[in-house]
Order: structure tokens, then C-alpha cells, then sequence
């Protein structure tokens, strides 16, 4: 996986976005799939990027994320905190009736779009082109912005 800071050309937003390569991207921005997540703007474009030497756990912090998104949009440190605050209450309330149902997302999610299962909302781990096979079947998905911790994996 690759992670690039993007620019959208209308408002100037700066986002991160996660591609299998380089290639992955050019191949997406060709066919038109990016657009910005806070305007919808499909011109979009590579930003600047700084090196992110990453945790040994190969993890960052919520607030570590809102430290990158502060320096690449420009915005304050406490505008970037009470951002990335408003984000997880937004995504903790939208997965409150939702269930985790962790790796078999892909297969729950084509069972209840064929009429299989009973519509529910779920969220769970998808790989990307996955996702992508998903969106091309007409089944509507969305990445989260915030990881989200398996109960399983929660002390």
C-alpha cells in the first residue's frame, strides 16, 4: 500500500488516500474515480508531501493524524483536533446499530444485496479492489476515516 496527500483544485482541500501503487492511482485518476471526500471536486492532483516515518507498530495515533492533517491543509493544531473530534462522534454514532463483521465484510455485503441475509448495517476489513468489485456490483460502501478497533481486539 502507498499513502498520497491529494489537493482538490476548487477549495484547495488537502486529504490522504491509500492506493495499492503508484500505478493503482495514475490508473484511478485516469478513469476519473477520485474526487475529494469534503467538496466532490474531481480535479485533483498529488499535494506536497512530507516523509511519515511511521511508529514501530506501524500505527499512528488519532492524534498523530490530526497533526498530519493540520500541516497539510494549513489549518491550526486545535482546529485539526476539534476536526478530527467532531470526525470520530460522527463515525461512533453512524456504527453505533452497526455490527462488526470483521473479514467477511465483502460476503455479508453481496448476501444482503442479493436478498440472502436481512439488510443491516454492518461495517467490517475489505481490501481495496475488493471494495472497488463491490462498488462496480452496485453495492454501496464507504471507507471509515477513523480505524476502528475489532472487539476482539479491545481490552
Amino acid at each position: 500500500m502507498i499513502i498520497f496527500d491529494l489537493k482538490c483544485a476548487r477549495g484547495g482541500h488537502v486529504f490522504e488516500a491509500w492506493f495499492k501503487s503508484s500505478d493503482d492511482y495514475d490508473g484511478q485518476q485516469a478513469r476519473g474515480l477520485l474526487s475529494c471526500p469534503l467538496c466532490g471536486d474531481s480535479e485533483i492532483s498529488k499535494a506536497v508531501m512530507a516523509p511519515a516515518v511511521p511508529a514501530k507498530t506501524n500505527q499512528q495515533s488519532d492524534a498523530q493524524t490530526g497533526a498530519r492533517l493540520a500541516v497539510s491543509s494549513g489549518i491550526n493544531a486545535e482546529q485539526a483536533r476539534k476536526m478530527m473530534e467532531a470526525i470520530a462522534v460522527a463515525q461512533a454514532d453512524a456504527l453505533k446499530d452497526s455490527e462488526w463483521v470483521g473479514r467477511k465484510f465483502a460476503d455479508t455485503a453481496r448476501a444482503m444485496h442479493y436478498g440472502e441475509k436481512d439488510q443491516k448495517g454492518i461495517h467490517g476489513e475489505v481490501a481495496p479492489e475488493e471494495a472497488r468489485s463491490l462498488i462496480e456490483e452496485g453495492i454501496e460502501v464507504a471507507p471509515l476515516l477513523l480505524r476502528v478497533i475489532p472487539p476482539e481486539a479491545q481490552n
